[in-house]
C-alpha cells in the first residue's frame, strides 16, 4: 500500500479504537440500540452538510452496506458490550480479517487466499491476542456476548467486499458515507423505539454521555467512513479490514500517552508481531527476503 493510505490506516484505527471507549460510556446510561441509533442518524446530519444526497442515489446499495456496515454489526457489539469487557470485545472485532479472507476469496476475483495472506492475519490475529492479554478472556465472560461480537465480525467482513462496489458505481467516499449512515439510522430507528423505548430512561443522559455520544457520532462514524471508504478504494476489502488488528494498538498507546498507563512487556510484544504481519501483507518481508538470495 501507498504511504497515504497507512496513514488514513493508521488515523482510522485511532477513530475506531475511541468507539469501544465512547460507547462503554454512554452504555452506561441509555440501551444499545438507542445508541447505534444516535451514532448514525447525528453522523448523517454531519454527513449531509458537507455532501447532500443525490436524488438518483442508489439506495438499495446504500440499505445493504447500512445494515451489513452499520446497523448489524453496532448493534451485536453494542449489545455485547453490556455484557462482556470491552477488551474482549475489541480482540473479537480483530478477527474480521480472517472472516474477510474467506469471503474475499469466494466473492471476488482478485483477493483470494494465499500463504502469505494466511501467515500474515495469523500473525497479527496472535499479536492482538498477546497485546490483550488472558485477562480479557478469563472472568464470567459472557458466551453470547462474545457471539454477538464474532456476528458483527463476520458482517463487517461482508460489508467490505459489498463496499467494493460503490468506487465501479462512481460514487465517492464522503457520498457513500453519507448514504450508508442515513440508511443506518432509518433502519434502526424502529428497532430503538420497539426495544430500548427510551422516553422510559429515569432521567435525561448526563453531559459526559452526551459528549461521549458526539464523539462517537462525528470522529468514530461521520469522518471515520469517509476514510473506510477512500482506503477501500485504494487497497481493497481485507488491506482496509487490517485496521482491526490496529485498534488495539491505538487504544493501548493512547492510554499510555493520554492517561498515564504504563506499557508491559506483553503491549511491545504484541505490537511486535502486528508489525510482522502487516509486514508480510504489505510484501516488505518478501521483498527483502528476495533481495537477500
Amino acid at each position: 500500500m501507498a504511504a497515504r493510505v497507512w496513514i488514513w490506516l493508521l488515523s482510522l484505527s485511532v477513530l475506531w479504537g475511541g468507539s469501544f471507549f465512547f460507547a462503554k460510556v454512554a452504555l452506561s446510561e441509555i440501551g444499545p440500540f438507542t445508541v447505534v441509533f444516535v451514532r448514525v442518524s447525528l453522523a448523517a446530519l454531519a454527513l449531509a452538510m458537507v455532501v447532500p444526497l443525490r436524488r438518483d442515489a442508489p439506495w438499495r446499495a446504500y440499505f445493504t452496506m447500512g445494515l451489513l456496515n452499520n446497523a448489524l454489526p453496532f448493534s451485536l457489539i453494542f449489545w455485547g458490550q453490556t455484557e462482556i469487557a470491552s477488551g474482549l470485545a475489541s480482540i473479537l472485532n480483530a478477527t474480521t480479517p480472517l472472516f474477510t479472507l474467506v469471503v474475499a476469496h469466494f466473492l471476488t476475483a482478485d483477493e483470494k487466499i494465499d500463504r502469505t495472506k494466511i501467515a500474515a492475519l495469523l500473525t497479527g490475529l496472535l499479536g492482538v491476542v498477546t497485546l490483550i492479554g488472558r485477562s480479557a478472556l478469563v472472568g464470567g465472560s459472557a458466551l453470547w456476548g462474545q457471539t454477538a461480537c464474532l456476528a458483527a465480525a463476520l458482517s463487517y467482513s461482508f460489508a467490505g467486499v459489498y463496499g467494493r462496489r460503490f468506487r465501479r458505481m462512481g460514487i465517492a467516499p464522503t457520498e457513500a458515507a453519507a448514504g450508508q449512515v442515513t440508511a443506518s439510522a432509518v433502519l434502526i430507528l424502529p428497532i430503538m423505539l420497539l426495544v430500548d423505548q427510551p422516553w422510559l430512561l429515569p432521567a435525561p443522559p448526563s453531559l459526559t454521555v452526551c459528549l461521549a455520544l458526539v464523539g462517537l457520532a462525528l470522529l468514530s462514524t461521520a469522518l471515520a467512513y469517509v476514510l473506510y471508504f477512500r482506503i477501500l478504494e485504494a487497497a481493497g476489502a481485507t488491506n482496509l479490514l487490517l485496521v482491526t488488528f490496529l485498534i488495539p494498538v491505538t487504544a493501548i498507546l493512547l492510554g499510555a500517552l493520554v492517561l498515564g498507563e504504563r506499557l508491559a512487556p506483553r503491549h511491545f510484544a504484541g505490537m511486535a508481531l502486528i508489525g510482522v504481519g502487516l509486514a508480510l501483507i504489505d510484501g516488505r518481508i518478501a521483498g527483502l527476503l528476495r533481495a537477500a538470495k
